[in-house]
């Protein structure tokens, strides 16, 4: 991730934006005739492109997820929901039912052979995710709202995050509690692991963002903005270096956590009310890869910013009616891909590709031209018809 390593000095240790945007250190080693001349910056920007729209949930989609390998995306819904896609094959598969309210969140295992969900009926459930049958018990302990989950790096624990204001963390074989952290004073709202599994995260609409220790639950640094904003989600970077936080002052900032400073700040999003979530993703040349912070917001937009420069690398309007409260971001062999869920109980997955992408075929998927909700999906630099081209529908809202 070079983006993420390159130029990422605290922005309060910056002397102005021009030395920002143009990636000097902001001392003057340039002679006379270059000191007022600043070269302009290299153009950067993505194009993806929707290619699928997954209908089926009755309700807002609050969490969408790749599977780990890529093959599989999970989507859970306020109608209690979980469903799986198959990316490839560009069908609905399962449709995983078990819980008694709305689910908020969804992981994965690492082998991509196993689910976690976390729901408002307060328990987490875990399914077998290639037959979607659930475990026949659920782990119970929260008194509240689930409304975060993470596996561990390993797949052998789940960590938790709940409305009752604790973090627990969980045996996956047992299906029960091994540690429970009295984590904030308010509903924590996001938790993550570390890539080796040895730190947790989590944060919490009282505004902190909280490091701990996996193997004996200390609280090991505190991390607060000047602003205190309630923070709603939070993910370390695939380095483990890093914290991005996303907060109800319409920012997501990069923190680097043993420092216990914010990094980066990225901006231009509306996020004020309702807890949204993201991913870091990748682009440029496969032997040369950079790194990019994708998200949603609440005026129906996918945002896309380069990690080190701040740049916006594409803004995807209209990508749903209301709310995108989920995106998550996979990168392939052949393609990379975004995955969206919003408001409009819609799930979308979009394609960036070097060469246009070839229609997928499906049994029984319809073009989208036959269903008049797929928008425009419309991104900075491309028309709507060059983004709507091979598009295909994915309906599973009939008898399952």
């Amino acid at each position: 991730m070079s983006a993420e390593d390159s130029e990422l000095r605290p922005e309060s240790s910056r002397p102005n934006s021009r030395d920002v945007d143009s990636g000097r250190s902001g001392f003057n080693t340039t002679s006379p005739s270059e000191r007022y001349y600043t070269p302009p910056p290299e153009r950067k920007e993505l194009h993806y492109k929707l290619t699928m729209t997954l209908m089926g949930h009755k309700k807002a989609v609050t969490m969408v997820k790749f599977s780990p390998d890529g093959k599989k995306i999970a989507s859970c819904s306020s109608d209690a929901t979980i469903k799986i896609w198959d990316v490839e094959a560009a069908r609905y598969e399962h449709t995983l039912e078990g819980h008694l309210a709305g689910i908020s969140t969804i992981a994965w295992a690492p082998d991509s052979t196993m689910i976690a969900s976390g729901s408002d009926d307060k328990s987490i459930r875990l399914w077998n995710a290639r037959t979607g049958r659930a475990h026949p018990y659920p782990c119970l302990g929260h008194h509240n709202y689930v409304y975060s989950i993470a596996f561990s790096p390993k797949g052998n624990m789940i960590v938790s995050g709940s409305y009752d204001e604790a973090v627990f963390l969980w045996d996956v074989r047992a299906a029960r509690p091994m540690r429970t952290l009295p984590a904030h004073s308010d509903p924590v709202s996001g938790v993550d692991f570390v890539r080796d599994g040895t730190l947790i995260v989590s944060c919490s609409s009282d505004g902190l963002i909280r490091l701990w220790d996996t193997a004996t639950g200390q609280c090991l640094r505190t991390l607060i903005h000047e602003d205190n904003a309630p923070v709603t989600s939070v993910r370390f970077s695939p380095n483990g270096k890093y914290v991005l936080a996303w907060a109800l002052d319409n920012s997501i900032r990069l923190w680097n956590y043993v420092e216990g400073r914010c990094m980066k700040t990225y901006t231009g999003h509306k996020n004020e009310k309702f807890s949204l979530g993201g991913s870091f993703g990748v682009y440029g040349p496969r032997d040369n890869r950079s790194a990019f912070v994708a998200s949603g917001d609440e005026d129906g937009a996918v945002w896309l910013w380069d990690v080190g420069s701040k740049v916006m690398l594409q803004k995807i309007e209209k990508a749903h009616e209301g709310v995108v409260f989920s995106v998550d971001t996979y990168s392939g062999p052949e393609c990379d891909m975004i995955v969206s869920g919003g408001d409009d109980n819609a799930v979308r997955v979009w394609v960036q590709k070097e060469t246009e992408p070839n229609t997928m075929d499906s049994d029984g998927a319809r073009p989208a031209k036959e269903a008049e909700h797929v928008p425009d999906g419309t991104a900075d630099g491309v028309d709507g018809d060059a983004v709507n081209g091979d598009v295909e529908m994915v309906d599973a809202s009939g008898p399952q």
